[in-house]
C-alpha cells in the first residue's frame, strides 16, 4: 500500500513539474527578452463595432509602453508599466495618470481586454501553480491555481496549449468564487525569428449582460528581440512619445 501512495506522489510530482515546464516554455517564447509591434483591435458590443489601433513596445515582464493611433479622438493616449506600476497619459488634458492596483481588472480602452492584460501584470510562471489535467502528442490542458500572496486578479485560469509550438489555443478565466467570466481563444500561427505567434486574439465576456460582447486583436507587425531605446521606459516617455 505504501509503494502505491508513493507512485501516486510522485506522478503528480512530475505532472507537475512537466505543467510548470509547458508554462515557462510558453511564456518565454511569446514574451522574449523584448518586442516591439504595432496591431489592430477591433471592439464589438451593443453600441456597434469600433477600431483602436496600437504601438508597443516592452521589455521581459516588467516594462512596458503603449501608444493609441487611432482613432483621432483617442491619438496619443501613452501607457507606461514599470515592475508593478502602471500611469497613463491623456493628451487632451495634458494629465499623467497613475493606475492603482485596484483598477487593473477595469476595462482598457473601453474593450473587453483589462488593465491587467494590456501591460502584462502577472506572469503564468511566477504567479500561479500550474497542473496538468489532460495531455496528448501536441496538446496539453493546465490548470492555473494563484500562489499564496500572488497579486493577481484571476481565481482560476484553464489554459489549452500547443506544446509543439509552445503557444496558447484556448483560456478559460475564473473570478475568485470559480465562476467563468471569459474565454479568449487564439488562432493565425506565424514563425517571428526564432517565435511561434498566435497573431489573432479573441477575447469573449460570459457575463449575461455583455453576451454580444467581443474584442479581437489582430497583431500586424512583430519584432521580437528588437533594441528598444531605454527611453520608452521612463515617465518622460509618456508625454514625449505622445506626440
Amino acid at each position: 500500500m505504501k509503494w502505491l501512495i508513493s507512485l501516486c506522489i510522485f506522478t503528480l510530482w512530475l505532472q507537475a513539474d512537466e505543467a510548470q515546464a509547458i508554462i515557462k516554455k510558453l511564456e518565454a517564447n511569446l514574451r522574449g527578452d523584448s518586442m516591439y509591434a504595432t496591431m489592430k483591435m477591433i471592439v464589438t458590443s451593443k453600441r456597434g463595432q469600433r477600431t483602436v489601433e496600437i504601438e508597443s513596445w516592452s521589455e521581459g515582464n516588467t516594462k512596458s509602453f503603449i501608444k493609441i493611433l487611432y482613432p483621432k479622438k483617442d491619438q496619443g493616449i501613452t501607457f507606461l508599466k514599470l515592475d508593478t506600476q502602471m500611469w497613463q497619459y491623456i493628451p487632451k488634458i495634458e494629465r499623467t495618470i497613475k493606475i492603482p492596483p485596484s483598477m487593473m481588472l477595469q476595462s482598457w480602452m473601453g474593450s473587453d481586454f483589462t488593465n491587467d492584460d494590456m501591460v502584462k501584470e502577472s506572469s503564468l510562471e511566477e504567479d500561479y501553480t500550474a497542473t496538468l489535467l489532460s495531455q496528448t502528442q501536441s496538446t496539453a490542458t493546465l490548470e492555473l491555481i494563484p500562489k499564496q500572496n500572488a497579486a493577481v486578479v484571476w481565481g482560476k485560469i484553464i489554459i489549452d496549449v500547443d506544446v509543439v509550438n509552445a503557444v496558447p489555443l484556448k483560456e478559460t478565466f475564473y473570478d475568485d468564487r470559480m465562476q467563468q467570466v471569459r474565454i479568449m481563444t487564439f488562432s493565425k500561427v506565424e514563425l517571428h525569428g526564432s517565435h511561434k505567434v498566435p497573431m489573432v486574439m479573441e477575447l469573449k465576456p460570459l457575463e449575461a449582460n455583455k453576451k454580444t460582447n467581443s474584442t479581437k486583436i489582430i497583431f500586424e507587425k512583430i519584432n521580437y528581440d528588437a533594441k528598444i531605446d531605454a527611453s520608452y521606459f521612463t515617465k518622460q516617455a509618456l508625454i514625449r512619445y505622445s506626440r
